[in-house]
């Protein structure tokens, strides 16, 4: 006589491994934290689909598609009877190990020929990522990680201690570029912010003045100018061209909340206006 297996007990199908990487899948996720989403801007591509790079605690960069993402969501609000927060989950186009601690920040230089996808992070590295590459792998998601090799590498300089010590290589906690002249900048946590020439590789300046690491930067084009913002709780505009600190910024006067810092930075896009958030309520 055949043995019927019971609905729900028949385990012929089971796919240990697929269970496997949900489990890893789920834990990875409800411990990541995301420090940056950027979106690429490319009007001039003849695929009209918009991309954005995201940046994560557990040091990757991943691409996903935004259409993608959106017609997910469309789905899991069509189908009730399925829990949104499975149904939301879309995979990247393409995921890349950029570094080897938590990456915090991540900016898109928009070369013609060439864009690039700059990104900083725990580990003291700024790192230039083609993009076109990226999004070209063919390999399938399990495989990618270590597929890409960043065009460029820059490492925070060390410090020089008693005895020839040297400090532990700083982290970049933020960087801008700069469209006039391609210059990347980064906030450290050494209190530094630093200026780099893409082109050669090079440290061209430091910024030096600030009391405590810095949070974030922003550059102000047109009067050749870098803002940063720092634990210290202030803001300074510098000059880059002699690399001096112009003006000193404190917003918050109230002695209740001495200890409040300049976590972000934002610029208009006339360059009259700047905008800065603390920790302050």
């Amino acid at each position: 006589a055949t043995v019927q297996a019971q609905p729900g007990l028949d385990a012929r199908e089971w796919d240990e491994a697929a269970y496997r990487r949900g489990i890893l899948r789920e834990r990875d996720l409800s411990c990541r934290t995301l420090f940056r989403a950027v979106f690429y801007d490319q009007r001039d591509e003849p695929d009209p689909d918009v991309l954005l790079a995201a940046a994560s605690s557990d040091g990757s960069l991943a691409s996903f598609s935004l259409s993608s993402c959106i017609a997910s969501s469309a789905s899991a609000h069509a189908a009730p009877q399925i829990q949104p927060a499975a149904a939301a989950l879309v995979d990247p186009v393409c995921i890349v190990q950029a570094h080897s601690g938590p990456v915090y920040d991540a900016k898109f230089y928009n070369d013609p020929i060439q864009p690039l996808l700059f990104s900083c992070g725990d580990d003291g590295h700024i790192r230039g990522w083609r993009w076109h590459e990226m999004q070209s792998c063919l390999l399938p998601l399990s495989l990618q990680g270590d597929h890409v090799e960043p065009i460029l590498d820059l490492v925070n300089p060390q410090h020089e201690g008693p005895w020839g010590a040297r400090s532990p290589i700083p982290e970049n906690n933020a960087i801008a570029i700069s469209k006039q002249d391609g210059s990347l900048f980064a906030a450290a946590g050494d209190a530094c912010a630093y200026c780099w020439d893409v082109e050669s590789g090079k440290c061209k300046m430091t910024f030096k003045g600030h009391t405590d690491y810095l949070h974030s930067i922003a550059v102000r084009e047109a009067n050749h100018q870098v803002v940063t913002g720092s634990e210290d709780g202030t803001a300074r505009i510098w000059d880059c061209r002699s690399g001096k600190c112009t003006q000193t910024i404190r917003p918050v006067q109230n002695k209740k909340t001495e200890g409040s810092w300049v976590g972000c930075i934002a610029i208009d896009a006339s360059e009259s206006w700047l905008v800065l958030g603390t920790s302050s309520s």
